[in-house]
């Protein structure tokens, strides 16, 4: 065999795309699919809601982008990115104001090269309206097609998350309704299906429809395999493609023989295609009986050990020994077959859900419904067998990939809430990085901090992002070093530092005039320092340059309402709707009992301290709904409660209101 020849062969983009997703550019090369991409293509344009389902590998992401959307024509329809409901970025997350992650995600996925911050404070519909209309050669609007990747992202979060996840579903649900030509196709795990019944009425009522996707069936996995080499100078032997797509629907259905009728696992026929196709010789033109024979089950083996010893060393310390334990554990029955497992009875044994997460992700288990149960399911029946005698010591992180890897595989972790992962692959970039590429280790440095501000280590983020800001500053990259300093400003407001909170945001506006949402978010830390006057002044300068800013709209209502000018604060606040924070809840309530609409006010004013038990204003701000109430008890105890509150604290200007509420007794 020509070493180098093989070498080459490796380097170069093959045929096969292995465990890479197939995107728009390689619609030529994927096959396999074609009747699927039809019909979906189909009800996607035909129903206000298309559902597509199926099981975790099954090829969804891929069927979108390299089958359905290249099938719909450009001149009668208006397609938009695919959108996500996650993001992992190295963009200042502590830079950004109150907003919903689904809604900002899905938007930075249709709009990339927009400045978040900008994007924060934006609905689904008003981001819609907002675009230009298309229209066909007869001058009528265009459908607007608008797909939605991974949905499953929405259910596989806390508790403390569901508001968001209505509040996105409600948004999508409103833009649904008022534009009769936008067509929405959903893609989810079938694990998670049951999950998002309830909000497929409300999106569409009937008018909905969905599809599963299920394995390549024998005719589509021989068109996958074969089709790809169609013009390279290689050819299969007689025989050889059609065995090896029988050996993969043997191996699929090994565990139970009923399965076999269900085809080919994608996962699979790429893994072992693109690693044929790598291990011919240079010099071969025709792939034979001799190159394929036994070939399927000997490159998963390899392909899923190696990736065992990945994971046991991203995680386990290289403890191959425990995962593969719990692995034979957890999914073999008495008989040492594989077998489903429901999800809800897992048994972690010591594995956290973060590496379950990651083993599906990395395709060694199958996420998927069994008998209407969601279940995970082992991928590849040898897995429950030790590995063979071939010494498979890989390195989580090979020793040449570059530091801008690093980087984007720690983005592609943040995405999938592995904070573990994401920050392995940072400091690893980090520490390989060169110390002239400034630009990189500043963007590693941020993603850094955002990790620690998921994790609530506040301090760490404020010393990321000041590092963040020193490298981008060195580096001339003043456009960059804005957020920076907004998001260390933001976090000494919330460490109870007001002043320093001025101090960087004011830094902030020197690095970006442009950007309102900095102002806003200095009339804040305004605010907070006892400067009520100034910082509905700055709200005044916002709104001069853009009447219809809705983050400065709702600080200035919530402001004004605690000033006793209930009746501007109304006007504010009404502008700004929907209020969904409860700060922004309980201002309007104040509002309303300072109009005397006590019975309104005290309503919402119950709804907002259901959502928020340690914030300051907002538990001071219901003491007074409740003086004006008449409440002179329920008064008082609130503004202990504000005084003692931490979430933030009482600002300077209002301890002297919660103290005379106490004194009232």
């Amino acid at each position: 065999m020509g070493t180098s020849g093989m070498d080459a062969r490796q380097a170069a983009p093959g045929p096969y795309r292995g465990l890479r997703v197939f995107r728009g550019e390689d619609r030529h090369g994927f096959f396999g699919r074609d009747a699927e991409s039809r019909v979906i293509c189909q009800l996607w344009q035909s129903k206000r809601l298309t559902v597509l389902y199926g099981a975790s590998g099954s090829g969804k992401t891929s069927l979108i982008q390299a089958g359905v959307i290249p099938l719909l024509s450009p001149n009668r329809t208006d397609v938009l990115p695919l959108g996500r409901v996650s993001y992992g970025s190295c963009f200042p997350q502590a830079a950004l104001p109150a907003h919903d992650p689904y809604v900002l995600a899905l938007l930075m996925s249709w709009s990339p090269m927009a400045t978040p911050t900008r994007l924060a404070s934006m609905t689904i519909p008003a981001f819609l309206r907002a675009r230009p209309v298309k229209r066909d050669t007869y001058g009528d609007p265009t459908l607007t097609m608008v797909a939605i990747d991974q949905v499953e992202e929405l259910f596989a979060t806390g508790r403390r998350r569901h508001p968001y996840r209505d509040w996105f579903f409600g948004q999508l649900g409103e833009a649904l309704h008022a534009d009769p030509g936008l067509r929405l196709l959903l893609s989810i795990r079938a694990d998670r299906l049951r999950d998002l019944l309830p909000y497929e009425r409300e999106l569409a009522g009937s008018d909905r429809e969905r599809f599963p996707l299920e394995a390549l069936d024998q005719a589509g996995a021989l068109e996958a395999v074969t089709r790809p080499i169609e013009g390279t100078g290689h050819v299969f032997a007689p025989g050889v493609a059609e065995q090896i797509v029988r050996d993969l629907i043997q191996i699929r259905g090994r565990a139970n023989p009923a399965q076999q009728a269900e085809g080919v696992d994608p996962v699979h026929l790429q893994v072992v295609c693109e690693a044929l196709w790598n291990a011919l010789p240079a010099e071969a033109t025709k792939i034979t009986a001799g190159e394929a024979s036994l070939y399927a089950d000997k490159t998963l083996s390899e392909h899923y050990h190696r990736v065992i010893a990945e994971i046991a060393a991203e995680r386990l310390n290289g403890d191959e020994h425990r995962l593969r334990t719990w692995l034979r554990l957890a999914f073999a029955d008495r008989s040492g077959s594989r077998q489903p497992v429901r999800q809800s009875a897992i048994r972690l044994a010591g594995i956290s859900r973060a590496t379950v997460a990651l083993l599906v992700t990395r395709h060694l288990l199958r996420a998927d419904q069994h008998m209407g149960e969601s279940s995970y399911e082992l991928a590849y029946d040898r897995l429950l067998q030790a590995p063979a005698q071939e010494d498979y010591q890989p390195r989580a992180f090979p020793d040449r990939l570059p530091t801008e890897d690093h980087l984007r595989a720690a983005e592609s972790a943040l995405r999938e809430g592995d904070l573990v992962l994401a920050e392995q692959h940072g400091k690893e970039g980090l520490a390989r990085s060169d110390q002239d590429d400034l630009r990189v280790r500043a963007q590693i440095e941020s993603l850094l901090g955002n990790i620690a501000l998921k994790r609530g280590e506040l301090s760490d983020a404020v010393s990321r992002y000041s590092a963040a800001a020193q490298s981008f500053e060195t580096a001339g990259e003043v456009a960059s070093v804005g957020p920076m300093l907004t998001a260390i400003g933001r976090l000494r407001l919330t460490q109870g530092s007001p002043n320093e909170a001025v101090r960087h945001l004011r830094a902030a506006m020197v690095r970006a005039p442009a950007d309102l949402t900095i102002q806003t978010e200095l009339a804040w830390a305004l605010w907070h320092g006892g400067h009520p006057d100034a910082a509905v002044g700055v709200l005044n300068d916002v709104l001069d340059r853009e009447g219809n800013n809705a983050d400065a709209l709702l600080g200035r209502g919530q402001m004004l309402a605690g000033m006793g000018r209930a009746r501007a604060a109304l006007r504010d606040l009404d502008r700004a709707r929907p209020l969904r924070w409860p700060f922004a809840k309980i201002a309007h309530a104040l509002a309303l009992a300072e109009t005397d609409s006590l019975e309104e006010a005290q309503q919402e004013m119950m709804e907002a301290l259901a959502e928020a038990v340690d914030d300051g204003p907002l538990l001071l701000y219901a003491a007074r709904v409740e003086e004006l109430a008449g409440k002179t008890t329920s008064a008082v105890d609130l503004a202990k409660a504000a005084i003692s509150a931490q979430r933030p604290a009482l600002p300077e200007h209002m301890k002297q209101d919660a103290h005379r509420l106490v004194g009232a007794r």
